[in-house]
């Protein structure tokens, strides 16, 4: 999971955010390093802990690009958010959110962010640009398309071995062959002290509280909550790190550091911190205990002082992890039944409506007002729980107070 030290920082400082990169990578790094070792001495689970992908692209071109909200304040809205999971996980009311919404939906926002991923790293590659005529166009073939072609066939070729360094390898290779053939500058320095001065603590917590911000807010409580459960219940479920009842072990203990790693990125200077699925490499070579997290958080340290080999990455040089950690968080849409229309179209609209507006808020919120209001036409709205009817009665005020 370390290729996150890179993709996250080039996301978050794309051009137009204003976030600085160096900012950003410190900030990565210190959420990864003291959740993941949080993880290991509160929680006793062998997960480790980092931004997560799609919410840092939901957080850079979604809130700050597209609705103009500044880097700060988007930052002080990753608190809330984070102060939110936090109330949620350590009362029943988690459950209940997490029971009440439609195992359809779940798999679609997962797939709908894949989409997103995959569009964004087509974008960095300049297989798409924007057309004023069309919205979007094929771009131009260059030695950035040749690029990601290579990334994509040394990452296929390592991960069809089961090697965890795939992605670091696709990335690695890229960089190196565009630093020999002069289409990106080596860096000037390979390390520097971390960058504390300029994202760290840089949150707006007060203009975070605008009623116009609070949509996106729940998106990202939402998102959080559905990724970290998903991790959690996938991971362990697969591993055998579950209790008789089939439940994960100390679930509760794991949320409580997933929501304390939201929290505190919007300290740091970073998008959401979640566990990561990628945790299953190191349970899969046996970690059972929260050793093997303090033994991960203590590798993070070192990357620290990488900042400047880091920036001299090209942003093509991520586009092939880009479309590969989309095509695994896509494959959720085989769970789907698209048999019955009642559960086939909030689910179609959204996947659909994610990667079409750039956001996870409109995705998810028309996903949950279509689910109540067709089960109600088609006459099975006793089969609609109360949590899940409040939610999709919020979610239709939240999308009035969004428009």
């Amino acid at each position: 999971m370390a290729y996150i030290v890179v993709v996250n920082p080039a996301i978050l400082a794309t051009e137009g955010t204003g976030m600085p990169f160096s900012g950003a990578m410190t900030a990565t790094v210190l959420v990864a390093g003291s959740m993941t070792l949080l993880m290991g001495l509160y929680a006793r689970l062998p997960f480790a802990v980092a931004p997560g992908m799609g919410l840092n692209a939901f957080f850079a071109f979604t809130i700050i690009l597209q609705s103009r909200v500044p880097w700060q304040t988007a930052l002080g809205m990753v608190f809330w958010a984070g102060v939110l999971f936090l109330v949620v996980s350590t009362t029943p009311l988690r459950e209940r959110i997490a029971l009440a919404i439609p195992p359809a939906l779940r798999s679609a926002a997962a797939a709908g962010i894949g989409l997103l991923l995959t569009f964004i790293g087509l974008r960095n590659a300049g297989l798409i640009v924007g057309d004023p005529s069309t919205l979007v166009r094929m771009g131009t073939l260059d030695h950035r398309a040749a690029f990601l072609l290579v990334g994509i066939l040394v990452a296929a070729a390592l991960m069809r071995r089961q090697n965890p360094l795939a992605f670091l390898a696709a990335i690695f290779s890229v960089t190196t062959l565009a630093w020999t053939l002069g289409y990106a500058t080596r860096p000037a320095h390979w390390t520097s002290a971390p960058d504390f001065s300029s994202a760290f603590l840089a949150l707006d917590i007060r203009g975070a509280l605008r009623l116009a911000l609070l949509p996106s807010i729940l998106a990202i409580l939402f998102t959080d909550l559905f990724d970290s459960l998903s991790t959690f219940i996938g991971v362990a479920t697969a591993s055998g790190l579950t209790d008789p009842d089939g439940r994960p072990i100390n679930l509760r203990r794991g949320l409580i550091v997933d929501a304390l790693a939201t929290l505190s990125a919007g300290l740091a200077g970073t998008s959401p911190g979640t566990a990561y699925v990628e945790s299953i490499a190191g349970i899969r070579m046996g970690a059972r205990t929260g050793r093997a997290s303090v033994v991960t958080a203590l590798c993070f340290l070192p990357c620290f002082f990488l900042a400047p080999l880091a920036a001299a990455v090209p942003g093509y040089a991520t586009a092939s992890v880009l479309l590969l950690v989309g095509v695994s968080m896509f494959q959720s849409v085989s769970t789907i039944d698209f048999a019955k229309i009642e559960d086939a179209l909030p689910a179609f609209v959204t996947v659909v409506l994610i990667p079409l507006t750039l956001s996870i808020t409109q995705g998810l919120l028309w996903g949950f007002v279509l689910h109540g209001l067709l089960y109600a036409v088609v006459g099975r709205w006793r089969e609609v729980g109360v949590t899940l009817w409040l939610l999709s009665a919020l979610s239709a005020g939240l999308l009035l107070v969004g428009h």
